[in-house]
C-alpha cells in the first residue's frame, strides 16, 4: 500500500494533504467513479469547482466510498459573477448543496479576473462565509503578485493560492511571493499539458535513476519543493501510480537539474484570461 501524502497546517490551522485527485474534465459519473477508486487507492483531497461541473459527481462518489466526511479534504472553486460578498455566500452555499456536505474545506477564488476588478470583495465574502463555518479555510487560484499584494493592502491574505506549475512552469515569482505572505502554493496541472514534459530527457534519466515513471519524479519535486498538488487522472493504475511516490527522496543535484528546466513555453495569463 502506497504511503499516505504529508498533511501541511494551513494558517486557519486545517490540515491539507499533500497531494489529491484533481477531477477535470470529468463529468458527474466520471468524477463519481473516479472519486470512490481513488478513496479505496488511499486519497483523502479531492479538488474540483464550479466551473467543472462535477461538484455533484464527486460528492456522489465520496458518499459510493462509505468514507467518513471528517476524513476528506474537498477543495471547490467559483467563478467571476460570484466575485462580492453575497456573491460569495450565495455560491458557497449551492456548492455544499451540489457536493452533498455541510462544509467545504477549501473554497478558492477561480481566477482573479482584475478588469472586473472584484476580487477584494470576493475574498471578504470569503472570510464571511469562513467566519460562519460553511468553509474551514479560503484562497484564491491564478492570483500573480499583484493581485495577491492588492489583498494584502486591504489586509486579506489568502491561506492557498493554486496556479498551472511544473518543471517548465516554476513560477518563481509567484512561489517567492506566496513565501513572502506565508500562503501555501498548490499546482494544478502538474505534469503538463500535452505530454511534451514528461518526455524530457532530464526526467527520463531520473525516471530510470529512481525506479519510478517520469510523472512520479515530476509529482516528487512539487513534495520536496513545498507544494500541495493535484494531478488529474481517471485512470486507476495511474492514480495508484501518481500517489506512489513517498517511499524515495531526489537528491539535492536532481532536484537542481529538475529546477533548472524551465522553458518558455507560454500559460494563460490571468490579468486577460479567466471565468
Amino acid at each position: 500500500m502506497s504511503i499516505a501524502p504529508p498533511l501541511l497546517r494551513l494558517r486557519s490551522g486545517t490540515l491539507i494533504p499533500q497531494l489529491g485527485l484533481g477531477t477535470w474534465p470529468l463529468d458527474d459519473d466520471g468524477a463519481a467513479s473516479a472519486v470512490e477508486t481513488a478513496v479505496s487507492l488511499g486519497y483523502r483531497h479531492f479538488d474540483t469547482a464550479e466551473n467543472y461541473r462535477n461538484e455533484r459527481g464527486v460528492g456522489e462518489g465520496l458518499r459510493r466510498s462509505g468514507l467518513d466526511r471528517s476524513e476528506a479534504f474537498i477543495t471547490t472553486k467559483f467563478n467571476k459573477e460570484w466575485h462580492s460578498v453575497d456573491g460569495v455566500r450565495q455560491t458557497a452555499e449551492a456548492s455544499l448543496q451540489r457536493l452533498g456536505t455541510d462544509y467545504i474545506d477549501l473554497l478558492l477564488i477561480h481566477w482573479p479576473n482584475p478588469g472586473q476588478d472584484r476580487y477584494v470583495e470576493a475574498f471578504r465574502g470569503l472570510r464571511a462565509v469562513q467566519d460562519d463555518g460553511l468553509v474551514r479555510a479560503v484562497g484564491v487560484s491564478n492570483f500573480k503578485p499583484a493581485h495577491l499584494q492588492k489583498l494584502r493592502g486591504a489586509g486579506l491574505v489568502p491561506e492557498i493560492n493554486q496556479v498551472q506549475l511544473d518543471p517548465y512552469h516554476p513560477r518563481r515569482d509567484v512561489r517567492r511571493a506566496n513565501a513572502g505572505l506565508g500562503i501555501v502554493t498548490e499546482a494544478w496541472s502538474p505534469l503538463g499539458r500535452g505530454g511534451k514534459l514528461l518526455s524530457d530527457p532530464v526526467i527520463q534519466g531520473l525516471a530510470g535513476k529512481y525506479g519510478k515513471t517520469p510523472a512520479q519524479i515530476v509529482l516528487r519535486w512539487d513534495i520536496q519543493s513545498g507544494v500541495v498538488t493535484i494531478p488529474k487522472s481517471g485512470n486507476p493504475a495511474r492514480m495508484a501510480q501518481n500517489l506512489d511516490i513517498f517511499d524515495i527522496e531526489l537528491e539535492p543535484a536532481d532536484m537542481a537539474a529538475l529546477d533548472g528546466l524551465e522553458g518558455d513555453e507560454q500559460i494563460s495569463d490571468s490579468d486577460v484570461f479567466g471565468h
